[in-house]
């Protein structure tokens, strides 16, 4: 099983934009991948769609994304048709084809001792490839959520997730519950007091001992 802080696997796989390695294809920024059971599945092609709307934002923040589902890319070139007309404006990320089930097992989203093909599965036997993984320029999985088939997935939450993984990349800090870009954020317990009043001499506001609030940082 894999965990937070943990490599994502590397895998070489087809898309819908062509053979990718994927650490290759990440580069050095960050990614979001998002996984399907089946394709022509309703919950999964409102997915696709809301993404298709948007991935510009997440480029905007120096991230990929891209899909996966259990079936063949041919199977998703053909789905690729609902998702464009659902969406109003064609793919603008690659759907990776995962027939032999392989990727859907390294990520610990179907068991690994798990046979067979996509072939041969129905939605519901693949029904726990319903995860996100946001991956940082380290390749390491920063973040994950995994969704039932029957809730969609809220993406704006996604994307305040990847923007609060990136702010603890960069400024040794934590963010709170229900928080947004420009609330207050909490100063990383390891920072010892010395050290935070050396990187915050203007000072923060503790509601607990252990609880150190500061202004964000654009």
């Amino acid at each position: 099983m894999l965990r937070i802080n943990d490599t994502a696997p590397d895998f070489r796989a087809r898309t819908t934009d062509g053979t990718i390695q994927f650490h290759d294809w990440i580069g050095d920024g960050w990614a979001v991948l998002f996984s399907h059971p089946k394709d022509f599945t309703p919950i999964c092609t409102t997915e696709l769609s809301t993404m298709v709307r948007a991935a510009g934002r997440f480029t905007e923040r120096n991230c990929k994304v891209i899909a996966l589902s259990v079936d063949t890319v041919e199977d998703h070139q053909r789905w690729t048709a609902d998702v464009e007309q659902l969406a109003g404006r064609d793919l603008n990320y690659p759907i990776i084809g995962d027939p032999e089930l392989e990727i859907a097992r390294a990520y610990g989203m179907l068991p690994a001792d798990i046979g067979g093909d996509a072939a041969g599965r129905t939605a519901m036997d693949n029904a726990t490839a319903r995860s996100v993984f946001v991956i940082g320029p380290d390749k390491r999985i920063k973040a994950m959520i995994v969704y039932p088939m029957t809730s969609g997935r809220n993406f704006e939450e996604i994307l305040r997730l990847l923007d609060s993984c990136q702010k603890t990349a960069v400024e040794s800090v934590a963010t709170p519950a229900n928080w947004q870009v420009g609330d207050d954020v909490v100063i990383l317990p390891s920072i010892d007091n010395e050290t935070a009043r050396a990187r915050w001499p203007e000072g923060w506001s503790s509601p607990l001992p252990y609880l150190r609030m500061v202004a964000d940082r654009p």
